[in-house]
């Protein structure tokens, strides 16, 4: 809270989620890796072949979160909103 209350530009509380790369050798094991993800809970999940025929498998979760707290150093919530949030973000870190 003490450096929010010091900001004087823009701040926004951001939760990447889970991302793995995995490259592989073939196709089907790109294949079995992404139906695995997906019936995992990863639905953002994909198989891309590059040009090369480099097969690279991502598993990505969907737990994203990205909140603007402040504008112009103007805090645009409540601390109680921040600690709610705070609460959010540690339980997404938990699912990923």
């Amino acid at each position: 809270m003490t450096a929010l209350e010091r900001a004087t530009g823009d701040v926004v509380l951001k939760f990447e989620p889970f991302v793995l790369h995995v490259l592989c050798q073939e196709l089907q094991d790109a294949q079995l890796l992404h139906s695995v993800a997906i019936e995992s809970g990863f639905r953002n999940s994909g198989i891309t072949v590059g040009r090369g025929g480099k097969i690279m498998m991502a598993v990505r979760s969907t737990h994203g979160l990205e909140v603007p707290l402040s504008h112009k150093g103007k805090l645009m919530v409540s601390e109680e909103y921040i600690e709610f949030l705070i609460h959010v973000a540690n339980r997404k870190m938990e699912e990923n």
